[in-house]
């Protein structure tokens, strides 16, 4: 499978599928599910990270059960909006993961979004125990969140 422009991605969804945004990260894989009207995303869970077999398997099964279409991954881009060694590590796992379960895939910037998570939680006054707990679903829950607002979902 390819990666996608939003655009593309979204035109050839078929109606009423759901997406599941994902955000890799070194240790767990945040992930986070759409509505099937694709205009909210809600955290869904934490996956360990773990050979790309195992995680496309988690990742496949999740999207069979609640009946995704696609997958949005995060790319952390750095400081000069740049394609750094981790976001290219991150397309290219962006790639793996969308032959391995056959569902087409779109990247989208992830600049600040677990710090963004990080910060809404001290201010909502999670424990940093809780917020460690949660961190990784929030910002594949703002990732998913970025895609759907930027195609008007």
């Amino acid at each position: 499978m390819a990666l996608f422009n939003l655009t593309e991605f979204f035109a050839q969804l078929p109606p009423g599928a759901r997406l599941l945004g994902l955000d890799p990260g070194a240790a767990r894989i945040g992930v986070a599910l759409s509505d099937v009207g694709r205009r909210i995303a809600s955290p869904y869970g934490t996956l360990q990270r773990a050979k790309l077999k195992q995680n496309a398997a988690e990742v496949a099964a999740i999207a069979a059960r609640e009946g995704v279409g696609g997958l949005i991954v995060g790319l952390p881009l750095d400081g000069e909006q740049k394609l750094g060694p981790r976001a290219q590590a991150a397309r290219d796992w962006a790639h793996a993961m969308s032959a391995a379960t056959g569902l087409p895939v779109a990247l989208v910037d992830e600049s600040f979004t677990t710090a963004d998570a990080h910060e809404r939680m001290i201010e909502a006054g999670l424990s940093r125990a809780r917020r460690g707990e949660i961190i990784d679903k929030a910002a594949a829950a703002a990732i998913l969140q970025a895609a759907l607002d930027a195609m008007g979902g």
